[in-house]
């Protein structure tokens, strides 16, 4: 590869360096990872620097899809996209928020990193087909949806690598491997020949695995493990437990480099085409989310990884970066573990003998809805906790929170209030403090619409979104009547996935001032910068997709490569 010449950023050529790179790149998750490949085929000296002990990022410990409109896989499967289709749909859910020039970089680039990635006999992946944009109703959204997700990955490949690779949810009791497809189907093992037939492959996969001795991995770590073998294969080094301690400016403002904590000592780290921050959100930070989350979402209930507490955001601010978006998430209704885990609930709000009641003892939003648009229904009426309720008839038919359709919720829940159980409603109700008058209300209510088969008041079913995990055996697959005893219900916390505000980018990932200049030498992707996507959610992998299209993008411009839209 040819090596561009290099862009004068102010450094002082005797700047006394412990080691220098063309392009350093702060956080090892999917668009760190994406923009190490980029700025490798473009021939850029990189360097990838990871606070944790082990690589991927919350990317690793997500369920992996990539919403990337008109990539290979797509194309290949014959749903490409019009890009002013894409755009109008962008347009229509980010309502004005998201300056124009960010989208179209997005929906231009995006097709041309994964052209780059699809060239790599490692990055291979599948598309979730059916599983819906979030907003499918409005002009361009598509209702089999546009995600696609990395095809199961057998570990071992990884070699001694294998062991600094962060573990997933997604992993299964004796290496049982589950990709969203499989996840989807075995939702419905008890009510559909499609779900028992997922069951026997799984049952399958267990016992393959144990013969030939595969580290089966899906989702996000699947997603990991394969950008980790490009990466081998462009020679990108990944330093792990080296953390960000800051950045390092010239006289005039431009970055030119990093201080990093390695093996005990501090490492100045030269960058002569800049620096890109990766670092994820501040989903661990309780201070920051304090000072910037809403009331009802400040308290830690995030599920990104641990070692995520603002230290991109915190550093591009002390640069002289602008911030955006600070007050909003990837919210994520979920369930407290009473062990501390954070359970999300995806599926699960779509079964259909199943209310979600606020303190009122009152329905307050579509449950089925997709998960950001619930949680902020819940936070704007003050609905946190909410509850879950739910009959025996659901907990016999279907999954939720990791318990098995008709296995008995773990004593432990009940132990710490998560989950109340009653023989009547009204002894529900009063178990979780909520009127029962309301609840037996709101419940006929809702038993009338599912005997219609029309939510008359929320139009829970009316989307392609809701129905994806709903139970097609029904008129509507997300209603059904609530009536057999005994009666469940299960504390609803304001979830996350990471936050969603951060740095002010442009078009190029380059990172902002308030005046609208740019921090010369900087750059951001993924939760450290303002997402691309405003306060909504355009599909599955709309977190994961515009991270790694944004580092991608900061990659080419460092090399001082063109930006074709």
């Amino acid at each position: 590869m040819n090596r561009p010449p290099n862009r004068t950023t102010g450094q002082s050529p005797n700047r006394d360096w412990d080691h220098e790179v063309d392009f350093l790149i702060v956080g090892s998750g999917g668009g760190g990872m994406a923009a190490a490949l980029s700025a490798a085929d473009a021939g850029l000296d990189t360097l990838i620097v990871e606070k944790g002990r082990k690589f991927g990022g919350s990317t690793a410990i997500s369920g992996g899809g990539i919403w990337i409109p008109n990539n290979p896989t797509l194309r290949r499967a014959g749903a490409g996209d019009d890009p002013d289709s894409v755009l109008r749909y962008l347009r229509a859910i980010t309502a004005g928020e998201v300056p124009e020039a960010r989208l179209r970089a997005f929906v231009h680039q995006g097709p041309v990193l994964m052209d780059m990635l699809d060239r790599s006999r490692h990055l291979k992946f599948f598309w979730v087909k059916g599983y819906a944009d979030y907003h499918p109703e409005e002009e361009g959204g598509r209702p089999l949806g546009r995600t696609v997700e990395a095809r199961p990955f057998n570990t071992r490949r990884l070699r001694e690598d294998e062991a600094f690779q962060r573990p997933n949810t997604m992993k299964g009791p004796l290496g049982l491997w589950v990709t969203a497809k499989d996840y989807h189907d075995l939702a419905m093992v008890k009510r559909t020949w499609r779900g028992r037939r997922a069951s026997l492959v799984a049952a399958w996969r267990v016992s393959s695995n144990l013969v030939a001795r595969r580290h089966m991995a899906t989702g996000g770590r699947a997603l990991v493990a394969r950008l980790r073998m490009a990466l081998k294969d462009a020679g990108v080094p990944l330093w792990l437990k080296s953390p960000m301690r800051e950045l390092v400016q010239d006289a005039s403002g431009a970055v030119t480099g990093a201080v990093v904590e390695r093996d005990g000592r501090t490492v100045r780290i030269g960058a002569r085409r800049g620096v890109l921050l990766a670092t994820g959100g501040f989903d661990h930070n309780q201070r920051m989310r304090d000072a910037h989350l809403p009331e009802g979402g400040t308290e830690d209930i995030s599920a990104g990884a641990r070692e995520i507490t603002g230290d991109g955001i915190l550093a591009g601010q002390a640069a002289g970066a602008a911030l955006d978006l600070m007050d909003d998430a990837w919210w994520m209704p979920s369930v407290r573990h009473p062990a501390g885990a954070v359970i999300p609930l995806v599926s699960e709000r779509c079964i259909p003998p199943s209310v979600i009641v606020s303190a009122r003892g009152e329905r307050f939003t579509n449950e089925s809805a997709p998960y950001v648009n619930f949680v902020h229904d819940q936070l704007a009426g003050g609905h946190v906790p909410a509850w879950f309720v739910m009959d025996a008839k659901a907990r016999s038919r279907y999954p939720f929170a990791q318990v098995l359709p008709g296995a008995p919720f773990p004593a432990a829940f009940y132990d710490k209030g998560i989950v109340h159980r009653a023989d009547t409603l009204a002894g529900l109700a009063d178990a979780i403090g909520v009127p029962a008058d309301a609840l037996q209300r709101t419940v006929e209510r809702f038993n009338g619409f599912a005997r219609a088969g029309r939510d008359e008041d929320f139009g829970r079913g009316d989307s392609a979104y809701d129905r994806y995990y709903g139970d097609p055996t029904l008129k509507n697959p997300n209603l059904d009547e609530i009536t057999r005893a005994p009666f469940y219900a299960v504390r609803i916390e304001a979830g996350d996935l990471g936050t969603k505000g951060g740095l002010v980018c442009d078009e190029h990932s380059r990172v902002l001032r308030p005046d609208g200049s740019t921090v010369p030498g900087l750059y951001a992707t993924g939760n450290t910068s303002a997402s691309v996507m405003g306060r909504e959610y355009a599909g599955a992998g709309a977190t994961i997709g515009p991270s790694m299209v944004f580092g991608h993008i900061a990659a080419r411009h460092a090399a001082g490569l063109p930006h074709p839209q």
